[in-house]
């Protein structure tokens, strides 16, 4: 049903298939070998497989029923009181452990965080509960003293080598000597493997992966929006990101790291290049509170050109 998109055929469906550093992979075999897990959190850049982990946790780890709720969508407090508290105080008909996998608990309100760390107390003996969060510093305290954390971070190579599992089983050919260019490629994306997936997926055409061309173009973009914004063009530097999303697929926290990266390996003086990496690090921080990452990112071209 899903062989003509990658990131659904290539779903993990075994804990293997997940691309995770040496430590979690000893840290999941045994809860494996155990089978039993204490109360989890999952954090993580989105597209990493923090919710596929926590299923695969509970299917083929647990063997045990679980309740899904993306708590991004149900983030008050009367989501924790009812479905979360009615399935958790209740045992399961086989009598094993149940789960409750929350995705994107930073999602959950202050009160929601609140009530949901009574809830893991009371029914420990009966239900785990695996958290999934972008931003760990969204949760709060009492919550992250109830759970195991685990960065799911992947290493940069094994994501290299599962895409090149991926072209391989499409019949794509990639020759030694291209290797470093895919490396770069997939940095544009990285730790999103979903969404490296999805671009790799994209750049295919009759069993040939065309690299060369999209790296050059948003590196050349990047160059072009810097140069811009330091001549003091911050209006026609916004009119061009916004003419030019495709180029970036819209994704303005990458531009921004791009911009950054950028900075970073120019030839600006040391003092002013201080400067303008800490307000575009600024911005990095910033993006993951504000509304509108668009208007966010153009203030970062202003304060650029303020600065010049």
């Amino acid at each position: 049903m899903f062989d003509n998109l990658w990131v659904e055929k290539y779903r993990p469906r075994d804990l293997e298939e997940i691309v995770l550093s040496d430590t979690n992979i000893r840290v999941l075999s045994k809860f494996k070998d155990q089978k039993e897990i204490p109360n989890l959190l999952f954090v993580g850049h989105a597209g990493i497989g923090k919710t596929s982990l926590a299923k695969l946790l509970c299917l083929n780890v647990l063997d045990c029923q679980y309740l899904y709720i993306n708590a991004s969508d149900e983030n008050g407090i009367d989501t924790i009181r009812t479905k979360v508290t009615n399935f958790a105080r209740t045992k399961s008909f086989d009598g094993n452990v149940k789960c409750i996998i929350l995705d994107e608990t930073d999602g959950l309100s202050l009160d929601a965080q609140r009530a949901l760390r009574n809830t893991m107390e009371e029914h420990a003996s009966i239900t785990r509960f695996i958290l999934t969060a972008n931003y760990k510093h969204r949760i709060i305290p009492p919550l992250l003293s109830r759970c195991q954390s685990l960065d799911l971070t992947p290493p940069i190579d094994k994501c290299c080598d599962r895409i090149e599992f991926i072209l391989n089983n499409e019949d794509v050919q990639l020759p030694d000597s291209d290797r470093p260019r895919l490396i770069e490629f997939i940095k544009t994306a990285y730790p999103d493997l979903r969404k490296c997936i999805n671009e790799i997926q994209k750049n295919v055409n009759k069993n040939t992966l065309y690299l060369d061309d999209l790296v050059k173009i948003k590196d050349a973009f990047v160059e072009n929006l810097y140069k811009i914004t330091t001549q003091g063009l911050a209006m026609k530097a916004r009119k061009k990101v916004i003419e030019n999303e495709h180029v970036f697929g819209g994704d303005y926290n990458e531009l921004l790291r791009s911009l950054f990266n950028h900075i970073d390996a120019s030839s600006t003086p040391s003092d002013k290049k201080s400067q303008q990496l800490l307000v575009v690090s600024e911005h990095i921080y910033r993006s993951v509170f504000v509304a509108d990452p668009e208007i966010n990112f153009y203030a970062c071209l202003l304060s650029l050109t303020t600065d010049n």
